[in-house]
């Protein structure tokens, strides 16, 4: 749903530092004394600005800046692979590493250390020291060299001829990890979509919403080779995300966006970057914001600016109350807090100015699609710090287009109203109606609504911890009025203007308005309705509504000699009543914090349920760009116990004291490599699966495809017909071909030994390939003969 930018305030009880940070213009040059391996860090040599939130489009309030001590490597790129070891100098990949941070950072990520997301991936075998800061350097010219042209695919190999060889390993570790989670080679481009397989090859999924939380998990999932099907209640796809097409008379069209409409924040927002694969240009929302008193009299910009000023100090205060209150502002509203300044605001100011300071409050609660009295004061703005930074813009046509390109090719079924999930060890039944669908796992992106009016059953029934996280956290309600008209009648220079109300109870009552004749294609009008408004605006019949605000239009522009025409057809919203979502977008309710989104994203049963939705992101709450984030995490955590589950029933199969044997045809340069990856035989397996595309289990592991699988490999086989290096030894056969059969290849069995008592950590075992798999086998690169034929058969 829509999400203005929320007000900020001088202290902030979260911890984290912000992602989306600015270069501070101001910075010295960088310095080369990188000296000490052990404390080196990013952010020890970066200097930025952080931006506070923004409200209704105006300019930003003074940014709060930090410096901090600035060293970066200057060598040019070709000198770093002939100086030192890997492990004792920094990578000089290119002369920005500043530039490519701050991408990094846009994109969610530290510029200078691991998120807690990739220390739980084992993308190090050791936190800290200069090989993180390779790493996390890597990483981050990973991801900008993507973002130079997101609709194209980009390939490890991109990266191979001028990253030297001694860190090929951090390469392979950032790009799985980038790949698998979403990061990189998302999207609809064409050349992602050509990686999508053709047929599945690995466990069954069924996603419940084809929201866009789902319909990101759908194709992520369906490019990992998994067998996906959606099951979606409505007869479209969307979700909250809803695009009408409002139609007139003389070909008079608009494209109205009645749920999520404003991309708050283009820096680093995945839906901006599906925006541009798609050849759209977004267009910013202006900040010019006109107000309107209730007799419709031009607010005056004096009083204006005098009552948004005291307001933003009084915010400041109740963020300074909060810290002095400690633990006990968790059960203190912030509207309480609030009103207890008001009342000193109040008997100070004038009838227009109260009316003004109430408009605040206004949309303050469009902000948190919610009522200031359920707000928590203590975690309100829990997300403030991980903001995306930039405009705010529109997508020209409406944010159905997103959902089109999602939602094409997605196995969808529509009208499948779910109404029961269970769950259990060995998978899971998704009940619509009187129709059962079976998998291995299944993704529940309902909204939090959904899960608060209990309108799934899920057996068995979720942890009490997650149902207790569904109740503290708030779902609020914003509503529409969306209004086609047969002309343009308000200024073109603007895009949103505001009306205030002198009763408090509806001060959310049409208080805001978007214009959207420069992007939808027609004449179009859309009114917002938040706080206690939008729960009366429910049970308002349409007419009246339209009447309310043709009011309200007619009191601003008649006076000015505009007449203010009829509409040619009207839309009023109701998502309070809608069965599908029962509300708009989640807030932190008074009693709730940041905590309990992590623990609507938890999985349970085992790593067979999992969760989706902007509910389950404490970062991006509230907004599409969370949604669709949302859905990419969840994509990857099905693809990390798919995997999980594949390694113990290959665990399962072999004893403590017992060898895993594995071969595949190395070149000498490969065996090399083998022999210096690090981190013991669990890192070597993971290095023949995932550069040597070895996926050979025993004849256990295989499940019943075994004997076919077997027939496959060895068929296979005969349909190849290597030269042998045999020939070599047979007579007639010139020295010279014996020399380049010999030199060519080299069959090397390489032993994966577990030591007494000791089994394989699934954890450190989480980069194995994707394609890694208990049944339909494809191996490529599998070479079958002689004793290899026998340890096949006989694990």
């Amino acid at each position: 749903m829509d999400l203005p930018p929320q007000f900020s305030s001088t202290l902030n009880p979260n911890p984290h530092p912000s992602p989306n940070v600015f270069l501070d213009p101001t910075s010295d040059s960088i310095p080369n004394l990188i000296q000490n391996p052990n404390s080196t860090t990013l952010s020890h040599y970066l200097s930025f600005s952080v931006p506070k939130k923004r409200r209704r489009g105006r300019s930003q309030r003074n940014p709060a800046s930090f410096r901090l001590p600035l060293t970066l490597p200057t060598d040019s790129p070709s000198s770093s692979s002939s100086r030192a070891p890997a492990s004792d100098e920094i990578i000089v990949i290119n002369k920005e590493p500043k530039t490519e941070a701050l991408i990094a950072l846009s994109a969610g990520f530290p510029a200078d250390s691991l998120t807690e997301e990739e220390i739980d991936a084992a993308v190090l075998p050791v936190i800290g020291g200069i090989e993180q800061v390779n790493y996390t350097l890597i990483r981050n010219h990973i991801i900008a060299k993507w973002r130079e042209n997101v609709s194209n695919w980009v390939s490890k190999k991109t990266f191979l001829d001028y990253i030297p060889q001694h860190y090929h390993a951090l390469l392979d570790s950032a790009y799985n990890y980038l790949v698998s989670h979403g990061y990189i080679n998302f999207g609809v481009a064409s050349t992602i979509k050509e990686k999508i397989p053709s047929e599945s090859s690995k466990p069954s999924v069924i996603v419940v919403g084809a929201g866009l939380a789902g319909l990101a998990a759908a194709r992520q999932l369906m490019r990992f080779g998994f067998k996906v099907t959606v099951l979606e209640g409505r007869k479209r796809a969307g979700g909250r995300v809803y695009t009408k097409k409002m139609e007139g008379g003389n070909r008079l069209c608009a494209a109205a966006d009645l749920g999520g409409s404003v991309l708050t924040g283009t820096l680093g927002n995945p839906l901006g970057i599906v925006g541009r694969q798609l050849g759209e240009l977004l267009h910013k929302v202006r900040d010019k914001c006109p107000l309107y008193c209730v007799d419709g009299r031009p607010v005056d910009p004096d009083t204006d600016v005098k009552v948004e000023s005291a307001f933003n100090r009084m915010l400041d205060k109740a963020s300074r109350l909060r810290q002095l209150m400690g633990e006990v502002s968790v059960d203190v509203s912030l509207g309480a807090a609030l009103e207890t300044f008001q009342q000193v605001f109040k008997d100070s100011v004038s009838d227009e100015e109260l009316s003004l300071f109430n408009w605040h409050l206004a949309n303050l609660e469009y902000a948190n699609a919610g009522l200031l009295s359920n707000l928590s004061l203590a975690f309100w703005d829990q997300d403030d710090p991980y903001d995306m930074g930039g405009d705010h813009c529109f997508l020209p046509g409406g944010n159905g287009k997103l959902v089109q390109a999602l939602a094409e090719n997605v196995p969808i079924l529509y009208e499948k109203t779910v109404h029961t999930i269970r769950y259990s060890g060995d998978g899971v039944q998704v009940i619509a109606g009187n129709q059962v669908f079976e998998g291995d796992m299944a993704l529940c992106t309902v909204p939090l609504g959904v899960l608060k009016k209990g309108s799934i059953k899920f057996i068995p029934e979720l942890p009490q911890r997650k149902l207790d996280g569904i109740k503290r956290l708030g779902f609020g309600l914003l509503n529409k009025v969306a209004m086609l008209f047969p002309h343009v009648f308000w200024e073109m220079d603007l895009d949103t203007f505001g009306h205030l109300s002198d009763d408090p109870s509806r001060r959310g009552e049409f208080f805001l308005f978007y214009s959207y004749a420069t992007v939808a294609g027609g004449p179009l009008l859309i009114a917002l309705v938040a706080g206690e408004a939008a729960h009366k605006f429910e049970s308002m019949p349409p007419t009246d509504a339209v009447t309310r605000v043709l009011q309200i239009l007619k009191g601003i522009y008649e006076p000015k000699g505009i007449n203010v025409p009829e509409p040619i057809q009207t839309v009023c919203t109701r998502w309070g009543s809608d069965p599908f979502c029962f509300g708009s977008y989640s807030n932190v309710a008074v009693g709730a914090s940041g905590d309990d989104y992590d623990i609507l994203a938890e999985s349970v049963g085992d790593g067979r349920l999992f969760f989706a939705g902007e509910a389950t992101t404490r970062r991006y709450p509230a907004t599409m760009h969370g949604a669709f984030l949302s859905g990419l995490r969840e994509a990857a955590n099905m693809a990390h116990h798919a995997n999980i589950r594949t390694l113990k029933q290959l665990q399962s199969h072999f004893n403590q004291q017992q060898q895993l044997h594995v071969y595949t045809l190395l070149t000498r340069q490969q065996v090399l490599d083998l022999r210096e990856v690090r981190g013991g035989d669990e890192m070597r397996l993971n290095y023949l699966c995932e550069k040597l595309g070895v996926k050979l289990v025993g004849r256990k592991g295989l499940g019943v495809n075994a004997d076919s699988v077997i027939d496959f490999i060895k068929s296979e086989r005969g349909n190849r017909k290597p030269v042998s290096t045999s020939l070599a030894l047979k007579p007639g056969v010139s020295s010279k071909l014996k020399a380049g059969i010999m030199k060519r290849k080299l069959i090397r069995r390489a032993k994966v030994v577990r030591k007494s008592n000791e089994s394989i950590d699934v954890g450190s075992a989480n980069k194995l390939s994707e394609e890694v798999k208990m049944t339909d086998l494809v191996l490529p690169d599998l070479t079958v003969s002689g004793t290899n034929q026998s340890d096949l058969s006989n694990p």
